[in-house]
């Protein structure tokens, strides 16, 4: 077995497999009814009901080259894909939930999608520009995109705060890599951990009360997969940490954001 797609309950600390298959799998998200998840895989991109849980194919057109940042629009009617079928690196397109034929939305690539605005009418991304990754929002219905920061180091994981005030994100840019945030509309960035651990892809819970992220041991360079890593939420009020879960993961596990709706529970990928 490969791949273990899970649930975990924020209330009891419980951990649901929701299904497990030989197949690489990545980076679930929710439906807004809470009741499918969606990953990518061998490039393409899947729906898993949770009431009979399987692989099911999401028709995405000519884009056969998914990776593992996507995500579903907040009245979800949209997906948000990154793929690299026709453009040799990363773009983001959009297509609407039930499949069809990819809209192109970033012309400059690479492009990595991680996050819808609340209201649905942005994207948050990272970039590549002239060799620097920064952090980008870009409308839906495209036209110039809007740098929010970049810089030497790398910029990554952008997801947007529930009262869209903020965008959160991971940079090493203050020396290891922590977890940052910047308001949406442009500003001064705020690093918002400061420990020896690496920390990557932190996901608002719906109440913006915590943060979920994932937290690799000192020294690891990137985000690797097939690592021991930890699950760890930040609480927004007093930035105090908690160890949730420890697993075998990390690139694919949490790359997306990954709360259930009600933010009870959320989403995860761990390998064998």
């Amino acid at each position: 077995m490969r791949s273990a797609l899970c649930i975990y309950d924020v209330g009891t600390g419980a951990v649901d497999e929701v299904l497990a298959t030989s197949r690489l799998i990545e980076a679930p998200n929710w439906t807004p009814d809470g009741a499918c998840l969606i990953v990518n895989g061998d490039g393409r991109m899947f729906l898993v009901p949770l009431h009979a849980p399987d692989l099911l194919p999401i028709d995405t057109g000519h884009a056969v080259q998914c990776n593992n940042d996507h995500g579903v629009s907040p009245d979800g009617s949209l997906l948000a894909i990154s793929d690299s079928t026709g453009t040799g690196q990363s773009c983001i397109f959009i297509l609407p939930i039930t499949g069809g034929e990819p809209r192109r939305i970033t012309e400059q690539v690479p492009s990595w999608w991680h996050g819808w605005s609340p209201g649905g009418e942005r994207l948050a991304y990272t970039g590549r520009r002239d060799g620097e990754f920064g952090i980008y929002t870009i409308a839906i219905d495209g036209g110039a995109e809007q740098r929010l920061i970049s810089g030497g180091g790398h910029y990554d994981g952008p997801d947007y705060s529930p009262d869209g005030a903020w965008i959160w994100f991971n940079s090493d840019r203050g020396g290891g890599m922590e977890l940052w945030r910047i308001p949406a509309a442009g500003g001064v960035a705020q690093q918002m951990t400061d420990d020896d651990r690496v920390n990557w892809f932190p996901h608002p819970a719906p109440d913006g009360k915590s943060v979920l992220f994932l937290s690799y041991e000192p020294g690891t360079t990137g985000h690797p997969r097939d690592r021991d890593v930890e699950l760890r939420l930040l609480d927004t009020a007093d930035g105090r940490v908690a160890t949730l879960l420890a697993l075998f993961g990390g690139q694919g596990s949490i790359n997306v954001p990954c709360w259930s709706p009600d933010g009870s529970r959320f989403a995860f990928v761990r390998y064998r």
